[in-house]
Formats: structure tokens, sequence, C-alpha cells
């Protein structure tokens, strides 16, 4: 847990230093709930044991670039559980931190947007150890501004996270309740949520 709030707290400085235009321009804070939907893990007999869609919390600071982008970082939370090969419930939590660069495509009040971005994930199993692996992700999503302030947002969101497969994350010793299925980890998530600038 230490190295989570650590690792949160260093991509946010990071992101106000980063940016030149954030003092000179409004922050735009979001919040958005939803679920994500995660990749299978893998038995020692390499039977798939599937993860659950877990909901998901996202919390977001931008800064407008110009008037067709922002920039953002973007953190987001999402514990998925299994069934391992102890037959017990087992969960698998993960934290995402990345730096985003998002397009505006406005049409008055309505406005598409187009995101990439890259960063890092923090994996961390109940019964095992945890990671800090490289990921990226790609969005699209709307926004319908009902004021200068406010917009309801919405985005569906895919996270690639290059992860080592051979990790013992969900052994205790010698006993392994899954195993990772292979070296990319894929999620995807469908969001909702209230953007507010400030």
């Amino acid at each position: 847990m230490k190295v989570n709030c650590q690792l949160i707290v260093i991509t946010m400085l990071c992101s106000l230093i980063v940016s030149k235009t954030v003092h000179a321009n409004q922050l735009e804070l979001s919040v958005m709930v939803g679920q994500m939907f995660g990749s299978d893990l893998v038995a020692s007999d390499n039977s798939d044991i599937s993860t659950d869609s877990g909901s998901n919390i996202a919390i977001g600071i931008a800064w407008e670039e110009n008037v067709n982008g922002q920039g953002q970082v973007l953190l987001n939370r999402v514990s998925h559980d299994f069934v391992g090969e102890n037959a017990e419930n087992n969960s698998l939590d993960i934290t995402y931190a990345h730096f985003n660069g998002v397009a505006l495509f406005r049409q008055q009040n309505y406005v598409t947007t187009l995101s990439l971005g890259f960063g890092g994930a923090y994996f961390d199993a109940d019964q095992g150890g945890d990671e800090v692996y490289p990921s990226a992700s790609v969005a699209f999503g709307t926004r319908y501004e009902f004021s200068k302030q406010v917009a309801l947002v919405t985005e569906l969101r895919a996270y690639a996270t290059l992860i080592d497969e051979d990790d013992a994350m969900f052994c205790q010793q010698e006993l392994c309740s899954a195993n990772f299925k292979d070296s990319l980890w894929i999620d995807s998530s469908i969001t909702v949520g209230i953007a507010y600038k400030f």
C-alpha cells in the first residue's frame, strides 16, 4: 500500500511540473465510476481462471493545452476477484497512473474525445506479492457541457500492461493460486462521471 500511495503522489506532482500551462489555465477535476473487465489467469495445468468484472473509480486532473486539447493525469483503481487453484476467493487490485493527451472534437455543447496515455500499473495480489509494470491506454469518450464549469463525461478505455508472466505474484512460498496467462494484461473499462473546472 505504501508503494501505491507513493506512485500516486509522484505521478500527480510530476504532472504539475511537466506542464507550464497548468498555472495559466483552469484545472479540471473529473471523477468517474464504472466497470472494468480484465484478462484471465491460468492454473498450473493450463486451465483458465476467470477474473470477474470489477467496479472501478477514476480520478483525473486535466489542464487545457489549447482549445482542442488537454493534458491529463488519470488514476484508475479496480479490484478483480477470482477463484484460484486453492478453491479460495482471491483478489487482484490494480491502480493505473497515466499521463494522457486528450483531443477534443467540439460540436457546441457536445464534445467527442480521443485519449492516449502512458504510465504505470501497480498490481497487488492479496495472496502473494505486488509489482509495478509499464502500461499504455487508449480511450474514446463524450462530454456534454452543462455550463463552462460542469460536464457529464462518459468513456470507453482499454489498458495494455506489459507484465512478466513468470512473476510469482499469486504465490505464497511454493503454493500458487494462479499465474499470468501471457505477457500482456488487458483491462477495458466503461465509465461515467462528472468533470468540474475551477
